[in-house]
């Protein structure tokens, strides 16, 4: 069984163009993201787009020997897709590169759960039944269920979002599986979408070493820092369709 990460990236974010190569520390948050994806030690794609514009996110990608597949801008269902099919992949494990800092250990407790559960039409998620600060979403599923969705999925949301046709269980055959904890720290922020989202996790990154922390101990840290929090807690997340 082979599994494998794909994360989406582009440079055209509307709200924040260019994020994921804005930078903390002097490195490109897209560097962070990584290195919190290569601790798995599963093999990760990075999912781009055949735009001009993307090439630093090729050449980054590269540079850490990560493998690439470009696709379609808008059709991200499409990109996974195509992304699983070439790299072979039999489980999929879905993150976005607006999210810095990942825990390893969250991705591999969701994959561990995943090959335990032991079914194809299994959607196993810290993102449904949300406990984990967002910014720590992962959510890992069968390619063969990914292709059924490519297949499928008519709705724009759906080939946009990638994962809405599976986890609103239209074949009427999946199952869904959530990673929680305890206590509900899903009130957090550090995904990366507004200016404000870049000033906590820079922060987090240069004034408290983040990019080392697992996820309870970045939860001390927000914890333990209310004015940090306060900066972007008014930021809504963009919702389907948007």
């Amino acid at each position: 069984m082979k599994v494998g990460i794909i994360t989406q990236a582009r440079m055209t974010s509307t709200r924040l163009p260019g994020k994921v190569m804005l930078t903390a520390a002097g490195r490109p948050l897209l560097d962070f993201h990584l290195d919190r994806l290569l601790a798995t030690a599963l093999p990760v794609i990075v999912a781009t787009t055949t735009n001009a514009s993307d090439e630093p996110i090729v050449s980054l990608a590269r540079a850490r020997d990560v493998a690439v597949f470009r696709g379609s801008e808008n059709d991200v269902l499409s990109r996974f897709a195509g992304a699983a099919a070439e790299a072979g992949l039999d489980v999929v494990v879905r993150v976005t590169s607006d999210c810095p800092l990942l825990d390893p250990a969250v991705i591999t407790e969701a994959v561990r759960r995943f090959v335990q559960i032991d079914d194809p039409d299994a959607h196993v998620s810290n993102v449904l039944d949300r406990t984990y600060p967002r910014g720590l979403d992962v959510e890992v599923f069968s390619a063969a269920a990914l292709a059924e969705a490519q297949r499928e999925a008519t709705e724009p949301a759906d080939r946009e979002h990638v994962t809405p046709y599976l986890y609103a269980n239209r074949t009427g055959r999946a199952t869904l599986h959530a990673i929680t904890r305890s206590p509900d720290a899903s009130r957090y922020r550090v995904t990366l979408d507004t200016a404000d989202d870049l000033t906590v996790i820079r922060a987090l990154i240069e004034e408290h070493d983040a990019a080392s922390l697992d996820a309870d101990a970045l939860i001390a840290v927000l914890d333990q820092h209310p004015e940090l929090v306060a900066v972007n807690a008014d930021v809504e997340q963009k919702k389907l369709g948007e």
